[in-house]
């Protein structure tokens, strides 16, 4: 649980700065406050939400099938050393193997 608050601490602090960073850039322009409000409140929400997207695809985990063709995979995340090879062993030993698809 401390892993993610000090992701979303890093997301909120990376939106914080590109907030200041697009006020900087918008304030010799002579926008009205309402204008350069939505301007900034939107960058700073989506770089926080990219950077916490980022962030969080670190961490994960993938298992494949090891039979040829086969496109079954298991993504995990904060499991620990069992639980990841339990998951592993489910992933190449699932039922129904899936043929790859056809382009």
């Amino acid at each position: 649980m401390t892993a993610r608050r000090i992701r979303i601490a890093i997301a909120l602090c990376a939106g914080a700065g590109m907030a200041v960073a697009m006020w900087a850039r918008l304030r010799p322009y002579g926008l009205p406050w309402s204008l350069a409000l939505s301007c900034v409140v939107a960058v700073s929400g989506t770089s926080s939400a990219a950077t916490l997207h980022l962030a969080e695809l670190l961490p994960i985990t993938t298992h494949r099938c090891t039979e040829p063709g086969c496109r079954f995979l298991v993504r995990v995340t904060g499991v620990d050393a069992v639980e990841n090879r339990r998951w592993q062993e489910a992933a190449t030993a699932h039922p129904g193997h899936q043929p790859p698809r056809a382009l």
